[in-house]
This record gives C-alpha cells, sequence and structure tokens, in this order.
C-alpha cells in the first residue's frame, strides 16, 4: 500500500505547521469569547468555528500524501462545506434562548461528527492513492485501522510531553524559579504547545510504521483472545431468555444501552480477529463454530433492544436521546442481519464482511448527514412527538415534559413551549400555566434563577400559595411575614406563585416544640426544604434539606411530601468535639 511510503519533507512539515496553526485558531476562538468578539460571542458563531478548525485541518492532517494532488485541496473544501452546513443548521437549532442546554443539541452533533469524519476519511484517502472512491476494501480497513492507531498514540505523546511539562515546572520551583511553571500555564503557550505536540503526534503516527504495526497487532491478539468468551456470553444469555422471561429484562431500565454495546463489542472484535476477510478461520473447529452461532444471535439482541425502546415509546412518546437511540439500534441491527446473513448463507462468510461494511459504513455517512439537518433532527422528531402525545385527550404535561421542551429540546423545543402555554385549555389550568411561565422566564436551567420567580408582596398572597401537609400545624402570620421577608434564601420565593410549595411541622431537635419546613417540589431533579425555628419570638431559618431526585425517586419523594409522611431519624450517639474538631460515632 501507498501508505507505507515515506513522506516527503514539505508534507511533513507542513503538517506540523498546520497542527500549530489549528492550535493558533483554537486559542483566537478562546481569546475572542473571554473579550466578546464577533463571532464568538454568540454560541452559534463559536459551533461553526470550532467545527471547521477541529474537522477540516483534522481530515488534512491524516490523509495529506501531496501538497500538489488536487484531489487533496478538494477534500478540504469538501469536508468544510460539508461540516460547516451541519454546523449552521444545529447552531441554530442550540440557540434562541439563554437557558437552551445547548449541550442536549450539540453533544450528539460532536460525537456523530467524528464518527461521520473518521468513517469517511479512509474513502477520501482511497481516492488520494487510487484515483477513485471506491478501493479495494482491504486499503479501506488498513486506512481505518491506520487512523485509529495514529489518533491513539498522538493522544498518548501528547499526554506524555504535558506529563514532562508538568515536571519541568515543578522541578524548578523547588529551588525557587516559577518561571517554567507559570509559563506552561498560560493559555497562549497550552494552545501552541498542544497544536505543535498533536502534529508531531500525527508524524510519528504516520511515519512510524512498525511502531504501528505492532500496537496493531498487540490490539489484534487482544481481540482474538476475548472473541471466543464474548461468543459464549452472547449464546449462554440466549440461552438463558427462555427460562427468566423477558419482564426482567424490561425492569432494568437499561436494556437497551446493554445489548447494543454487546453487538458493538462483538462486531468490533469479528472484525478485528477476521481483518479484510482474506485469511482463513484463526480458531479451531468447535470456537469458530461458536463464535458462527453468536453471530447468528446478533439479530436476537437487536430485536430485543429495538422493542425496549419501542416499549418506551409507547409510554412516553420519543424524545430526542430516545429516537437516537433507536437510530443507533436501527444501524446496528442492519450490522446484525447482514453478518448473521452471511454465516448463514456461505461456507466461508468472512469475506461477506468486506461488502457489508462498506455498505453500512456510507449507509452511517448518510445517517448522520440526515440526523443534523431537518429530515432526521431527533430534536424536531421528539418535540412533534411530545406535542402529539400532549395533545391527546386526557393528557396533563407534568413538570418533565416542561422541562424537556424548555430546555433539552433546542430551539423547537422552547417554541413549542411557548404555543402550548397560549393554548386555552393550558391558560385556564392555574398550576400548568404557573410551571410553564416559571421554566420560561428562566434564563439558565441549573441553580437558583430567583429573579425569574414571582414574590409575594401580602400575607394574604403567601398563604394562598403554600399547602399544607396533613397533620402540619396551621400557619401563622409571622412565619408567613419571615417567609416574604426572606424569598432569596432557599427555596426562592417559593411562595410567590401557586405551584408546588409544601409545609411541614416536624420536631426536629426533640425540644417539644415544632419547627417549620418549606418544601420546594418545583425543581427537575431535587426537593428543597427550607428549615424555620421560632427563637427569641421570631421565626429564623437555620438552614435547608435536599434530595436528590431521579427516576422513580423522584414521584415518591414528592408523594411523601404532599402526604405529609416522613420520619425524624434521631442519632443515639452524639458527636465529640476535640480540640475544636468534631468526629462523629460510625459503624
Amino acid at each position: 500500500m501507498s501508505t507505507d511510503a515515506p513522506l516527503p519533507r514539505p508534507v511533513r512539515q507542513f503538517i506540523v505547521l498546520l497542527a500549530l496553526l489549528q492550535g493558533l485558531l483554537l486559542y483566537i476562538a478562546d481569546y475572542g469569547t473571554r473579550n466578546d468578539w464577533w463571532p464568538f460571542n454568540e454560541l452559534g458563531g463559536r459551533v461553526c468555528w470550532y467545527t471547521l478548525v477541529l474537522a477540516v485541518p483534522g481530515a488534512m492532517l491524516l490523509s495529506v500524501r501531496d501538497l500538489a494532488d488536487r484531489r487533496f485541496w478538494q477534500h478540504a473544501a469538501l469536508v468544510a462545506i460539508g461540516f460547516g452546513t451541519l454546523a449552521a443548521y444545529v447552531a441554530w437549532s442550540a440557540t434562541g434562548d439563554p437557558a437552551i442546554d445547548s449541550g442536549e443539541v450539540l453533544g450528539p452533533f460532536g460525537v456523530t461528527a467524528c464518527i461521520a469524519l473518521f468513517v469517511a476519511l479512509p474513502y477520501l484517502q482511497a481516492r488520494l492513492e487510487h484515483g477513485r472512491w471506491c478501493a479495494p476494501y482491504g486499503d479501506l480497513f488498513e486506512n481505518a485501522w491506520q487512523n485509529a492507531i495514529t489518533l491513539a498514540l498522538t493522544g498518548l505523546f501528547v499526554g506524555i510531553v504535558w506529563g514532562v511539562l508538568a515536571l519541568w515546572g515543578e522541578l524548578f520551583k523547588l529551588i525557587g524559579i516559577h518561571f517554567f511553571a507559570d509559563l506552561f500555564k498560560e493559555r497562549p503557550f497550552a494552545y501552541l504547545a498542544t497544536g505543535c505536540m498533536v502534529g508531531l503526534g500525527i508524524l510519528i503516527g504516520r511515519t512510524q510504521h512498525r511502531a504501528v504495526q505492532i500496537a496493531r497487532q498487540i490490539l489484534l491478539a487482544i481481540g482474538k483472545g476475548l472473541l471466543p468468551l464474548l461468543a459464549l456470553i452472547a449464546l449462554l444469555f440466549v440461552v438463558a431468555l427462555p427460562f427468566t422471561g423477558l419482564e426482567a429484562l424490561w425492569k432494568t431500565k437499561r436494556a437497551t444501552a446493554i445489548l447494543l454495546w454487546l453487538i458493538v463489542l462483538m462486531i468490533g472484535f469479528v472484525n478485528a480477529v477476521y481483518q479484510e476477510g482474506g485469511k482463513a478461520a484463526p480458531y479451531p473447529r468447535p470456537l469458530r463454530l461458536a463464535v458462527e452461532a453468536a453471530l447468528v444471535t446478533l439479530p436476537v439482541y437487536a430485536a430485543l433492544a429495538i422493542y425496549a425502546l419501542w416499549l418506551r415509546y409507547g409510554q412516553y412518546g420519543w424524545t430526542g436521546d430516545r429516537f437516537m437511540a433507536l437510530l443507533v439500534a436501527i444501524v446496528l441491527a442492519a450490522y446484525a442481519v447482514g453478518y448473521a446473513w452471511s454465516v448463514v448463507r456461505r461456507q466461508t462468510w468472512q469475506p461477506a464482511f468486506g461488502r457489508i461494511n462498506v455498505a453500512l459504513s456510507l449507509g452511517v455517512i448518510g445517517l448522520v448527514v440526515l440526523m443534523n439537518t431537518p429530515p432526521l433532527d431527533p430534536h424536531r422528531i421528539g418535540v412533534s412527538s411530545q406535542m402529539a402525545r400532549l395533545h391527546t385527550p386526557g393528557a396533563k404535561p407534568n413538570l418533565q415534559d416542561i422541562t424537556y421542551l424548555r430546555f433539552d429540546a433546542g430551539r423547537r423545543g422552547v417554541d413549542s413551549l411557548k404555543a402550548l402555554r397560549a393554548e386555552p385549555a393550558i391558560a385556564n389550568d392555574t398550576s400548568v400555566a404557573q410551571q410553564i411561565d416559571e421554566k420560561l422566564a428562566r434564563k439558565n436551567r441549573w441553580g437558583v434563577d430567583a429573579q425569574s420567580r414571582k414574590k409575594a408582596a401580602t400575607l394574604a398572597e403567601a398563604r394562598a400559595n403554600v399547602t399544607l401537609a396533613p397533620g402540619t400545624e396551621p400557619l401563622d402570620d409571622a412565619w408567613l411575614q419571615a417567609l416574604i421577608d426572606a424569598q432569596e434564601t432557599p427555596p426562592y420565593n417559593c411562595v410567590g406563585g401557586p405551584g408546588e410549595c409544601i409545609a411541614l411541622s416536624p420536631d426536629l431537635d426533640a425540644d417539644g416544640k415544632s419547627e417549620r419546613l418549606l418544601c420546594d417540589l418545583r425543581e427537575e431533579y431535587n426537593v428543597t426544604c427550607g428549615v424555620w425555628t421560632l427563637g427569641d419570638g421570631r421565626w429564623q431559618s437555620v438552614g435547608n434539606l435536599r434530595w436528590q431526585t431521579y427516576g422513580n425517586k423522584s414521584h415518591r419523594v414528592r408523594e411523601a411530601i404532599r402526604a405529609g409522611k416522613f420520619e425524624v431519624n434521631r442519632r443515639r450517639w452524639s458527636d465529640i468535639v476535640v480540640a475544636g474538631d468534631s468526629a462523629s460515632v460510625s459503624p
């Protein structure tokens, strides 16, 4: 293969200089963001900049062989246009409101963009080597392995060099010289030095072919040893299913991810062991039959994973994450069916892997494009599904629905939530309307955003907005006035509007007098209760309690507080304080 040919000196210099330029461009983005420069002062501008700066030089660094080759520069332009277009659309989807959790949109884009570039790169390299897009599968396979190991070696090289620099700085600090340690912490140095390291690391991976081959052989040996074990696990699981039933599988709520991971590992190990498919099976007949049997069972895993997702869809509709999981499951199901079919249909089935891998790799590239444009945008589909579910007779938005549309579904989610709020059925439901208004008014998702909440101004208003849990002592005006005066402390303006503001009256210190708890149930992942005690004739805030609430726990905690069901757990053994330091008795 031409990948083993030495790189000309100008190309080696180009790799290092381009990586250095990439580091400089990343530093410019960082500096511009901190100093409010255009286009870095807007999230959309940063998304497009980072996408282009990472994708275009990345593809060029791994594929360049001849600077005079027009096809190389055509590829760079193609990557810039393609990824720039996707980035512009995703940036639009992730913006539009400051409180949108942009990571919910940009995270999947970053992952899928990396996958698409990695999958497409061997085809770009094949065109440079052979003058055509369709190269022998063996060359595509070799290029993919070369790229993967080069990136791994680059990451290792960068980590080692930074470790040496850290030792350099700490060593000179021992004798009072802080110059080097301070220099290495400067942002310009960090960006430019890392860029240079990346260039050198890629150069090592692309020129030290013997080292790359050794690393590859080590990985293949590991895969060869683990594939029979993984095949045995897959077979045992399928055999056990008729005896355990599927109900236990659905109860885990992790079935889809685990089942899909097994398919990924099986496909990865099979490709690592059989490589381009031209070699004889590296196992004795019993192990080879076990591997073949495991491959035949892969469609069962794919079907179970898709069915698990379909059950969730039937219960809760699509969300962006759920629909993306479905797309991943469909791709892996295609691999599973293709590999199983090749085993069943052919005496020598390994060569079929190449055709399956090529066809599905092109499908993956197309799927990534569709996922990051309107046709298969998971957030567009998720919002449409949730809105359709909320418009079914008897449906009523809960906190999770409102939170998803407000923060997790990008621009379309916020627009749909505003449209939902304007509907007469929601406008006439005071509790739901207040929750939507509170979420829409927020300027950030996490932490306290007290300014977005209405404050109570009168005792009557505060009294109307506090719900007494069963068994709670009646509200008194002194405590309500204290709540009005302290709306900047947890649970932040809880008395300012109708919603989930629950009062409890436990005796927390066993003094025969009840304290007061004001619990805010409006937050998505936690419940906060302010604790108040009566001292010197006035109510004082002494702290707060907080429960982290996820999944089923969220419902249990909230329902127990609404019902006034709690226990005061007093410790038998008191703490001991020695020299001002407290220690607790622990079993």
